[in-house]
């Protein structure tokens, strides 16, 4: 794999990173602020998808470009 590819792969990841941070930042602060439990059960659950969904992308990393973590 090339350089060209870990930009695109880092291009997708640090997004992806921030979308997560943002809603756990969002989940607490509501949660802090008394958010039914309803949107509070939902919030989290939107954010365990997405660190699931990084999780996945770096399982795939993984077996694409053993290494990636050391290079970055």
């Amino acid at each position: 794999m090339n350089g060209g590819h870990l930009v695109a792969i880092f291009a997708l990841l640090i997004p992806i990173t921030a979308i997560v941070m943002s809603h756990m930042t969002k989940w607490r602060r509501f949660r802090a602020q008394g958010l039914p439990e309803q949107a509070a059960q939902e919030l989290e659950l939107r954010a365990q998808k997405l660190e699931d969904r990084v999780a996945q992308l770096e399982t795939i990393l993984d077996a694409e470009s053993p290494g990636w973590r050391r290079r970055a």
